[in-house]
């Protein structure tokens, strides 16, 4: 085939995937704060794919090195948010490390499954996006990533400055990941949790 610019075109399907049509869910184990679930996946702003690594093992033959293939990893994975004048998606990520460690009592869950949860991303196309339903798991999905076994290792900071004019507050959320699965028809979610309050002497 030649290589023309007609030939480019016929390849690149639908125009190509774009980065700024996605979608993200989080199960989180402790439910989210009020109305905080339809809010995030609409001011999750920013994340990505997840990174996938396979170790290299090198082994020393007469010389040379023989690579051979090693572990697979998982690097974490992180989102970022916008940040409304509830506080609830934040809340509900505050809520969820107590779980896990709380601030004043230093004890927290000891099962990985109880404050284990996991995270959703997918990839939408452009022909439905204006109509699909939010939280859709079939119509105008590409693919679908979702990440196993998550928990937020870190609740990024939110600066605030004076100077700080003609900008919304934002911040990032740090997940660990145990494993992952991906495909264009994942059954992506389990059924959605409670809804609960956190207490509002848990983050001091």
């Amino acid at each position: 085939m030649a290589s023309t610019i007609a030939n480019f075109k016929s390849q690149l399907r639908s125009g190509g995937a774009r980065p700024n049509l996605f979608e993200v869910d989080v199960l989180c184990p402790t439910g989210w704060v009020d109305d905080a679930l339809q809010e995030f996946k609409f001011l999750c702003k920013a994340t990505s794919m997840p990174t996938q690594t396979v170790g290299s093992v090198d082994v020393p033959f007469r010389g040379r090195i023989l690579k051979v293939a090693g572990d697979r990893t998982f690097e974490p994975w992180s989102v970022t948010v916008i940040n409304d004048e509830s506080f609830d998606i934040r809340q509900t990520f505050e809520q969820w490390q107590e779980l896990i460690n709380g601030i004043e009592s230093g004890s927290g869950s000891v099962s990985p499954s109880s404050y284990m949860g996991n995270g959703t991303i997918r990839q939408l196309g452009r022909a439905d996006v204006g109509t699909r339903e939010v939280g859709s798991k079939d119509t105008g999905v590409l693919y679908t990533y979702v990440v196993q076994d998550i928990w937020p290792s870190e609740i990024g900071s939110i600066d605030l400055s004076y100077e700080s004019s003609d900008a919304i507050e934002e911040f990032t959320v740090t997940f660990q990941v145990n494993y992952m699965m991906k495909g264009s028809k994942i059954a992506a979610e389990p059924p959605a949790p409670r809804t609960t309050q956190i207490p509002q002497t848990a983050i001091g």
